[in-house]
């Protein structure tokens, strides 16, 4: 994994003119590009990989939509998370005043604490 060393720029975190290592993406993968793959190493069909991966998807949205997590196995879990103001009191609390999004947080299969996902990792610095 490429990185490179960046300052925090942030005036509002405790960190700010510390540096820190920023993660340089190669690109994006989409969806075509995982169903050709997957496709071609399950020796299936590219209609049949899409027919599962959107049949997947709106099985695994409705239930994170319901407020359920989801395990996945080989994968790890997935939940959605409120990102909210903070307030005094718990009455003073107003869900369209306070409540600014949600987020997505997947945590990684893992073995004794050691997500599958990031062993091997080797990190370069990109110049």
């Amino acid at each position: 994994m490429k990185y490179k060393i960046v300052e925090e720029t942030k005036p509002t975190l405790k960190t700010f003119g510390k540096y820190k290592a920023k993660a340089i993406h190669n690109g994006e993968v989409d969806s075509q590009k995982i169903i050709t793959e997957t496709a071609e190493r399950l020796g299936l069909s590219e209609g049949n990989v899409l027919s599962v991966m959107m049949g997947l998807s709106s099985v695994i949205n409705r239930h994170l939509r319901n407020g359920d997590k989801v395990r996945l196995d080989s994968w790890g879990l997935m939940k959605l998370e409120i990102e909210s103001d903070k307030v005094d009191r718990p009455e003073d609390f107003r869900p369209k005043k306070h409540i600014r999004g949600v987020r997505l947080h997947f945590l990684p299969k893992s073995e004794k604490g050691k997500p599958e996902l990031y062993q091997n990792v080797n990190f370069k610095l990109e110049q």
